[in-house]
């Protein structure tokens, strides 16, 4: 079986998802250029400090919490424990400062 790369899951989805998804990768690894990006849970991770994960109508982006206080955390999406997310429903939504 062929271990499927962060290029063939974004390869896979249709627009706008896919711009999206390439969008907010290159945003990681050039924000954290030694960030370590690997396919984990069938989506790609970074870090595991990030996700991408492309859904039907949107694209959600997902951050680590820990160790963000409660103001933080209300920024995102989401009840994870460890996770929480943004959902992002156009490459015009994706603000890279506010991201970074």
């Amino acid at each position: 079986m062929v271990k499927k790369t962060i290029d063939d899951y974004i390869k896979e989805q249709r627009s706008p998802q896919k711009e999206i998804c390439q969008t907010l990768r290159e945003l990681i690894l050039n924000t954290y250029p030694s960030i370590k990006e690997e396919m984990k849970y069938g989506v790609p991770y970074f870090g595991n400090k990030f996700y991408i994960v492309a859904l039907k109508d949107y694209v959600n982006l997902g951050f680590s919490i820990e160790g963000l206080n409660k103001d933080e955390i209300r920024l995102f999406e989401g009840t994870g424990k460890i996770t929480r997310h943004i959902k992002i429903r156009s490459k015009e939504e994706i603000d890279e400062n506010k991201l970074k």
